[in-house]
């Protein structure tokens, strides 16, 4: 019989486990297990530098290597808040991070690494995250003797080689997946690469693929539900869920019978995007390069582009080549990770791909205002996406409305929606926010001694259970039946069907001017990461990424759309917004800006420049288009924008943000225009103290050189070398085994070496001993 919530308190404090203690669910693997290749079922994953000998280095526009190394796909088993948050998750419920790894790092998860599952077995190679040889192995998941291309209308190539070579391989597997979702991927252990092409002249064995042009492929990671809680029907057709047989994998595979987390996929499956809803597609979208009209995920998300697939004379030029950027709305976590993974990352790359998920975020609505009698304006949000917008992972990820209101002296007299950039944090109550929160049932609240916030929801995602908020705009095409179906219809909000927008409407204050409204979008709010930081009681990784977030604009809100209204007294309309806003931080006192100019039909008399760490009151005001900030400090990040005036005192919206980091003060031995000197030095500590058996090293450089950083015990015997090579300027962490060492005390040594100057750092730290 099903144990239900009350048998699991039983069983807690029977095992002489007090909730209050916070320990986790009693969860094991198996109640984590799922459908698809099992760990050692496909073989060795092939470093994606491998696949650059061919696919990289001779068009940055177009070729794979370089746009996929710039998006979050490239680096999802690198995130900070990957390991944050699946740190909370392990700590909730026991091995729930397999889960996790499952979509962050394949080739970890598939070569047997995802145990223990808080990703500290995941080596360089699995840190490349949703890599080449994972998505091109890549198999539909169709029940064995059924063919799901055949010819025609699809070519014949599927029908001949392929699919008998995806027979054998589904034979082997003892559940093959019924749905494209929770990871349930089915990986074929050939090495044999799979694509969408029939006339692709590759140096490997290839097999055609049309399923890399199906949407399925994302929604195997894209469609996340909760394996450890089953569906509840209710007498009047509504949803509860409860916890599953502890030690026991889920009843059913179907992600439709477990709690949902994200529903990206089954939105798109819904909408009018889905070419079996809409043969035609959906034109006019900005998204998806070549293509007149856009309906899959790649479609949009992997644009068509016009070039080389590689760089052999004899690949043919495709004007439907699809762009491997997997771009999503992330602009900021980009920045952190160079600091968290030295020598991993691609600067260039991560910087393109920022400005491909600007594009994106910028392109995802349309704002329309209306003025209303009584002096109210209606704020239109058009959702331009084939999923509900926001979509995706819903903890700390939201978007909302900003609206200003100006006297003739253009001053702000009234604002909705503010933002305080100083200290993060949006007032809520006088806007609309975008958003989806889960939270506890009061019978998981009790099981497990975690609490929901004061709005019911939390943070505690391996833990929710129930829907508390979704208001996100759904897609063209929405309908509440079928929303309701894939289990994410509006939940505490509502829309009528065949809406793909929201109408909110505002008061104008009486002695407003002019107006100016905003839509933000913003990846992670102070809320999620202070929880995150608060939290973990079992690593470091929930204050490393606080203070990242600290030290790099705390997330900055990205500016979605913005509308400004002309003055009440018949001024023309206001100047464009400046465009392509670029932050360069020249060095560690200088960031310069450039943008384009704006227009207006009266002449733009001017820019204001502003900082969003200031407030909103501009910083300096020019009559170019650049600018130079002398008053930034060393090591610091800084988020700027534009806005152009005329001399009709008409403003313009504000230009996209950009953001420069400045580099660290500290050089070897040099000279600096102000004829301070500054030496070189380095950093080091360990963390935990005393470690038994593990510890993770932190240190810090200043200036680029070979880092050395080794380990001695109290006779002056050296034990091992942690690390002995090339770092730039940053702080890194390297962690130190200490299973075949005795307790006592050790040695560490930091020695840094730029050019032919050494700089030593020594620092004695115990095991199983606490220093005082």
């Amino acid at each position: 019989m099903r144990k239900t919530l009350q048998t699991l308190l039983l069983l807690i404090f029977l095992s002489g486990i007090l909730y209050a203690q916070l320990n986790p669910v009693p969860t094991t693997l198996n109640d984590f297990f799922l459908a698809g290749s099992q760990p050692g079922q496909s073989g060795n994953l092939e470093t994606p530098s491998k696949c650059d000998n061919c696919h990289g280095g001779y068009d940055p526009a177009v070729e794979p290597a370089h746009s996929w190394r710039g998006n979050m796909m490239s680096q999802a088993a690198r995130d900070p808040f990957f390991y944050a948050c699946m740190s909370i998750a392990n700590q909730d419920a026991a091995f729930a991070g397999d889960l996790c790894i499952r979509c962050h790092s394949p080739a970890g998860w598939l070569e047997g690494r995802s145990v223990p599952t808080d990703g500290s077995k995941l080596n360089q190679n699995d840190r490349q995250g949703v890599q080449c040889d994972f998505c091109h192995k890549l198999v539909n998941p169709n029940p064995t003797g059924l063919n799901p291309y055949p010819s025609p209308p699809y070519h014949p190539d599927y029908t001949n080689k392929t699919f008998p070579r995806d027979q054998t391989y589904l034979g082997t597997l003892s559940v093959i997946p019924t749905h494209s979702a929770n990871g349930m991927y089915v990986a074929d252990n050939s090495n044999a690469k799979r694509g969408p092409f029939t006339d692709a002249t590759a140096r490997h064995q290839m097999y055609y693929s049309p399923f890399h042009q199906d949407a399925a492929l994302c929604g195997t990671c894209h469609d996340v539900s909760n394996p450890v809680y089953r569906k509840i029907t209710l007498p009047n057709g509504d949803f509860v869920y409860e916890l599953n047989d502890l030690n026991s994998p889920p009843e059913s595979m179907s992600p439709y019978e477990m709690f949902p987390v994200e529903r990206t996929y089954s939105e798109w499956l819904m909408s009018s995007f889905n070419p079996v809803n809409n043969p035609a597609g959906v034109s006019g979208t900005p998204f998806g390069g070549n293509k007149s009209a856009v309906s899959t995920c790649q479609d949009c998300h992997m644009r068509d582009v016009t070039g080389r697939g590689a760089n052999k004379n004899d690949v043919p030029i495709r004007n439907d080549l699809p762009l491997h950027d997997m771009t999503g709305g992330n602009t900021w976590v980009p920045d952190l990770l160079p600091a968290f993974w030295p020598g991993e990352t691609n600067a260039a790359a991560l910087a393109d791909g920022k400005q491909r998920a600007a594009f994106m975020l910028q392109n995802a609505a349309i704002l329309e205002v209306d003025e209303l009698p009584d002096d109210k304006i209606n704020i239109k949000v058009i959702n331009q996406t084939g999923h509900k917008l926001p979509s995706g992972y819903p903890e700390g990820r939201r978007m909302w409305i900003n609206v200003k209101f100006y006297n003739q002296s253009g001053q702000i007299i009234e604002e909705k929606g503010k933002y305080d950039y100083a200290t993060a944090d949006l007032t809520t109550i006088d806007t609309k926010v975008y958003e989806v929160k889960l939270g506890m049932s009061s019978e998981i609240v009790l099981a497990t001694g975690r609490q929901n916030l004061d709005d019911g929801s939390s943070f505690h995602f391996v833990l929710n259970n129930v829907v508390v908020k979704d208001n996100r705009i759904p897609p063209l095409g929405f309908t509440n039946a079928a929303f309701k179906q894939i289990q994410s219809p509006p939940v505490a909000y509502s829309y009528v069907d065949g809406v793909y927008f929201d109408n909110t409407v505002f008061d104008v204050p009486s002695n407003a001017d002019k107006y100016e409204v905003n839509l933000y979008y913003q990846t992670a709010s102070k809320e999620y990461v202070t929880f995150l930081r608060d939290e973990n009681r079992t690593d470091d990784w929930g204050n490393r990424l606080y203070n990242a977030w600290l030290s790099s604009g705390m997330s900055a809100p990205v500016l979605m759309a913005s509308y400004v209204s002309t003055s009440s007294n018949g001024d023309e309309e206001p100047p464009t917004p400046p465009a392509n806003l670029i932050a360069n931080a020249v060095n560690f006192s200088l960031v310069t800006l450039v943008w384009e100019p704006s227009t207006d039909n009266v002449g733009v008399a001017g820019y204001n420049i502003y900082r969003t760490d200031i407030g909103t009151s501009p910083i300096a005001t020019v009559t170019t288009t650049t600018f130079s900030d002398g008053s930034v400090k060393a090591n610091t990040t800084y988020t700027y924008y534009v806005r152009a005036f005329d001399d009709a005192g008409n403003i313009s919206a504000p230009s996209n943000n950009a953001t420069a980091t400045t580099p660290k003060r500290n050089k070897k031995d040099a000279v600096f225009a102000d004829g301070e000197r500054y030496l070189l030095h380095g950093e080091i500590s360990l963390s935990p103290n005393p470690f038994n058996p593990e510890a993770t090293v932190h240190f810090g450089v200043d200036y680029p050189g070979n880092v050395q950083l080794d380990v001695y015990d109290l006779t002056g015997r050296l034990i091992t070398t942690l690390v002995n090579n090339h770092y730039d300027e940053g702080s890194f962490n390297v962690r130190f085994g200490g299973n075949n060492y005795a307790t006592g005390l050790y040695i560490f040594v930091l020695r840094i070496t730029p050019d032919d100057h050494t700089i030593e750092t020594t620092v004695t730290y115990s095991k199983g001993i606490l220093l005082k």
